[in-house]
């Protein structure tokens, strides 16, 4: 009897565990922490404005996160991989307006990631689950999707 209890015991530990992180992960999305700075998605866009107008825009590493000027008010930043770097906007007189953490994360809405052993896949679930380009996903999986979206978008391409 006292075998079955912690068999009992340990599955339901497990099945907490299972339950609670994917509820603490989405609390922390939800909740986004606001002394991160500015907080953008991996291959979405967020709109930021400045007080006053930009003259010169800055991100300390590109390959992070990107900007593109709206207009003299108005940035575009896109998350283009995960990581954390900064954003400078200086006005004519090169004062900053602005001098900002970026944090790019990924996403996690409408997206099913599948474990086995050391490797990951994503897929995008709209209602349909298809395989996505994810950074993070094993390579093999990555350059297979890769090759058909590649393929299908030279057919379209092609066919205009």
């Amino acid at each position: 009897m006292r075998h079955h209890n912690t068999k009992l015991l340990a599955a339901i530990a497990l099945a907490t565990l299972v339950t609670a992180a994917p509820v603490a992960s989405r609390a922390t999305e939800a909740g986004e922490d606001m002394t991160a700075g500015v907080v953008v998605t991996v291959d979405r866009a967020k709109v930021f404005r400045v007080s006053r107008p930009a003259a010169t825009v800055i991100i300390g590493n590109p390959s992070i996160a990107d900007a593109t000027v709206q207009d003299e008010v108005t940035l575009v930043l896109t998350g283009r991989s995960f990581g954390v770097t900064n954003l400078i906007v200086l006005d004519r007189d090169g004062e900053p307006i602005v001098d900002e953490t970026v944090v790019v994360r990924g996403h996690e809405s409408n997206t099913v990631r599948i474990y086995r052993q050391d490797e990951r896949v994503t897929f995008a679930c709209a209602p349909v689950c298809e395989p996505t380009l994810t950074i993070g996903d094993s390579a093999d999986r990555f350059n297979f999707a890769q090759e058909q979206i590649t393929a299908r978008n030279a057919l379209s391409e092609s066919a205009k």
